[in-house]
C-alpha cells in the first residue's frame, strides 16, 4: 500500500470518529478549501437529484449550475463504476437511518 492510500485510510478512520454535525462541519472546513467543499457539496446534491430519476442532466444543470461533466461523473459512479459509497448513504436517507431533520430537508 502506497503512502497516499495509507493517508486516505487514516482520513477515513478520522471521519469515523466524528460524532455530530457541528464536529463534521468544523473538520471539513479545516480540512478543505471553500472550493473543495463546494465541489463535494455539489456532487452530493447531484447524486440526490439523479437518484430521484426525475430530471435530465440538462435540467439538473439548469437547476443547480453544476457542469454537465460533473453531473455525468456522478451519474457514472452511481450507475456503473460505483464503489458503493453513494448507494450506501442514499439507502440511509431512504430507510430512516438518518434523523428526520436531515432526511426531510429540501434538496433542490
Amino acid at each position: 500500500m502506497g503512502m497516499a492510500e495509507t493517508f486516505f485510510k487514516e482520513l477515513c478512520e478520522a471521519f469515523l470518529t466524528i460524532t455530530d454535525n457541528n464536529e463534521m462541519e468544523n473538520f471539513l472546513r479545516d480540512l478543505c478549501t471553500p472550493t473543495e467543499i463546494a465541489a463535494l457539496s455539489e456532487r452530493w446534491h447531484v447524486c440526490r437529484l439523479l437518484h430521484r430519476d426525475e430530471l435530465s442532466y440538462r435540467e439538473i444543470h439548469r437547476l443547480t449550475g453544476v457542469s454537465l461533466v460533473t453531473i455525468g461523473r456522478v451519474a457514472r459512479f452511481l450507475r456503473t463504476d460505483s464503489h458503493g459509497g453513494y448507494h450506501a448513504l442514499l439507502r440511509k436517507f431512504e430507510d430512516g437511518t438518518l434523523s428526520p431533520d436531515i432526511k426531510n430537508r429540501n434538496w433542490q
